[in-house]
């Protein structure tokens, strides 16, 4: 639990799924058509889940080409043809999506009392789309392409520590993904980490964070 008299020097985000809303499956069930049953359409996209971390887990390339490359390891798997254009299709998914309904407005009251930044696994091209339909002002955005490494890479997390030279334990790092950000944080020092709950991966309590299910409820365990 956040102890309440703790005072970040940096509140810091992960942004896709975190803040914005990552809703990859409409596309992917373009993309798959009729050629599953919906159960097998809901396995399809929990391999596709576990591609795209596999895929960044290694050498920093493009983010187009790393959800080509996931979607197509995941078609291997299920015998189903790739369709060419299927990069670009994710591609342009990602910069149409908004906002969580439940952000702006609690976002900009967290920035009227701390300096927001953010860390993306994505290029810094969809960022600059991005981060503008949050509604809030952030002191600083930074990308994976800027890093030269994705999350859970420590690398990832070291570039920020490295940009604001700032300590992990002055961090209070925000996530709704326990596997690219709350795990790694934990191994580096990051000792005030939360776990904003969208159901995206199991839960691992033993990681140290603390659970909220909405920004406004992080907002009041800081005192805001």
């Amino acid at each position: 639990m956040i102890d309440p008299a703790f005072r970040p020097k940096y509140v810091s985000f992960d942004c896709y799924g975190t803040l914005i809303n990552f809703q990859i499956t409409p596309v992917t069930r373009e993309l798959v058509g009729d050629r599953l049953t919906p159960e097998q359409f809901d396995r399809f996209v929990i391999d596709f889940r576990g591609y795209r971390y596999d895929q960044v887990c290694g050498e920093f390339y493009d983010y187009k080409q790393v959800l080509h490359d996931a979607y197509a390891r995941t078609c291997a798997k299920w015998g189903l043809e790739v369709a060419e254009d299927a990069g670009d299709r994710f591609s342009d998914a990602v910069l149409s999506w908004g906002a969580h309904a439940d952000i702006p407005s609690p976002l900009k009251k967290l920035g009227e009392h701390y300096p927001l930044v953010i860390l993306s696994n994505a290029n810094t091209r969809y960022l600059d789309v991005s981060v503008p339909k949050l509604g809030a002002d952030f002191h600083a955005v930074y990308t994976a392409e800027q890093a030269g490494f994705y999350k859970p890479r420590y690398a990832a997390f070291e570039y920020l520590l490295d940009q604001l030279n700032t300590p992990p334990e002055q961090f209070l790092h925000v996530s709704s993904h326990t596997r690219y950000d709350l795990m790694p944080c934990h191994d580096l020092g990051f000792t005030n980490t939360v776990l904003l709950d969208r159901g995206y991966d199991p839960p691992a309590p033993v990681y140290g964070y603390t659970k909220v299910d909405s920004l406004d409820e992080l907002n009041g365990l800081l005192g805001l």
